[in-house]
């Protein structure tokens, strides 16, 4: 079944990179995505055994972010139909500077897309540091032609930089892995894969100074893939620059890919007793990144880079749930979840609101709920969910974790995260709120515009999972979470 999840949107990918037809392409690229979606939930059902001699496994962090990133590119998919459908091969003139573009060929487009699912899907089930590192720089290789598909001057500068500075940090990472094969060597012999299992078995036994060495690197590496700050820079121009539901994607699932790799590296520190270590880098990044997003949030003029800055923002979330350890990282793992559908519904959204006003200029999009009825009101549900606010389930995720800095008795950092919560929900309202109501634009005087039922269909999926998740967390959903928080050394 592992193979399965892998080869299918791999070879679906590549099949569309030939074909000529765009029909029969879209129907592929949806067909794979509810098909790894249902091979997806029969792993959630029984797990499978693991592949390649060990090297392919899933465990719980593993299947968690799995059926996290299935879901959301199922959204992505339905939403990318109807989008290549509308825009797929049309070309525009920037209002700003005249310069007139035409989108990429929609073969590369799909056929990149699918193989950006096969590569996280890599990651989710890698059990070697050493392919783990080649899958989440694979993950960089396909989604780069995605940020480009516009070709406008500004999507090749935001292609470049995440090209650049994600290579830069995944050379790095690499490091990251040297130093931990040399921490292994004398109790693993030559011979070490670097198997996490095998890592965990010997943990008391690596060298310590060689371990942290490692863990430092790889966090700074990964940590560039997954927008911690200040390592965060080419995230902002990459969301804003691509098509609607690769931003959702580079948001609500190739971040998670590079936050995996950090937490298989704190599992290996907390087996070998120096969790703490691991923990107190995390916090201080965790905080930064939230002071920086704040910073830059306040007064945003576009709201798909205020977006990308919020990621910045629960990013940094995800790091401080797992830095003040116990219940917050169970907070933590949860809270992913919750990020990735909502982020990937607001982009969704952000998509709908930048087709029909034409701008990503926050005052430029005035009486949305008007305009465009149903996405107004899931523009505004999202901010509301993704600033924590009750009864959605960013609320509960984040609230678990301000408890465990209270438990923690860290109540500097409590007071921090509180005010970074804060001066974030004002940031985001003083955009949305005036975006959602007011006077429509001249040309809207007419009343609510139609709205292409693909277009919405999938965020208000994405919007109905995250409100259940703020009042119900499936069974099956809270046992990954339990598993996956206790390998971490967690206690929910």
């Amino acid at each position: 079944m592992i193979a399965a999840l892998i080869l299918v949107p791999t070879i679906a990918g590549l099949l569309a990179l030939v074909l000529r037809w765009d029909a029969p392409r879209r129907a592929i690229l949806a067909l794979t995505a509810f098909a790894h979606l249902g091979m997806t939930a029969a792993c959630w059902n029984v797990r499978p055994a693991s592949t390649l001699g060990g090297w392919l496994q899933l465990d719980g962090i593993g299947l968690l972010f799995l059926g996290t990133t299935s879901v959301l590119f199922v959204a992505a998919a339905v939403y990318g139909v109807g989008y290549l459908g509308r825009e797929g091969h049309g070309s525009r003139k920037d209002l700003e500077t005249g310069f007139v573009f035409a989108n990429a060929p929609e073969a590369t487009f799909t056929g990149c897309l699918l193989l950006f699912l096969a590569a996280m899907t890599l990651v989710c089930c890698c059990q070697r540091f050493g392919l783990l590192w080649v899958a989440v720089e694979a993950t960089t290789l396909a989604s780069a032609p995605l940020i480009y598909f516009h070709r406008h001057p500004r999507s090749l500068e935001a292609t470049w930089k995440y090209l650049l500075l994600c290579s830069v940090g995944i050379a790095l990472a690499l490091l990251g892995v040297f130093f931990l094969a040399v921490s292994a060597t004398d109790t693993m012999g030559h011979q070490a894969d670097l198997s996490l299992r095998d890592l965990l078995k010997h943990a008391k036994d690596l060298d310590p100074a060689w371990l942290k060495a490692a863990f430092i690197f790889l966090v700074v590496g990964y940590g560039t893939k997954m927008g911690l700050a200040p390592l965060h820079t080419w995230l902002p121009d990459a969301h804003s620059e691509s098509p609607s539901m690769v931003s959702a994607l580079l948001s609500g699932a190739l971040l998670n890919c590079a936050f995996i790799g950090i937490l298989r590296m704190q599992q290996v520190l907390v087996a070998a007793g120096l969790a703490s270590f691991g923990q107190e880098i995390l916090v201080v990044l965790g905080l930064l990144s939230m002071g920086v997003a704040a910073v830059f949030i306040l007064g945003q003029p576009d709201y798909k880079r205020m977006l990308a800055y919020s990621s910045v923002e629960h990013m940094g979330i995800l790091a401080l749930g797992v830095g003040l350890g116990g219940v917050g990282t169970f907070g933590s793992l949860l809270h992913a979840v919750n990020h990735s559908f909502t982020k990937g519904m607001l982009f969704l959204v952000a998509g709908n609101l930048l087709a029909t006003y034409h701008s990503k200029a926050c005052d430029d999009v005035r009486g949305a709920i008007r305009v465009l009825p149903v996405s107004g009101v899931l523009w505004v549900m999202g901010f509301l969910a993704i600033t924590g606010s009750p009864p959605f389930g960013p609320f509960l995720s984040e609230f678990t974790i301000l408890k465990a800095a209270l438990d923690a008795g860290r109540g500097v950092v409590a007071a921090a995260y509180l005010v970074f919560l804060a001066l974030i929900f004002i940031g985001m309202a003083t955009a949305v709120l005036r975006m959602a109501q007011g006077a429509a634009p001249a040309e809207f005087h007419l009343g609510a515009r139609s709205e292409p039922a693909l277009s919405i269909a999938s965020p208000a999926a994405l919007a109905t999972i995250v409100l259940v998740l703020g009042l119900w967390i499936p069974q099956r959903l809270l046992d990954a979470l339990h598993e996956a928080a206790r390998s971490m050394g967690g206690s929910p």
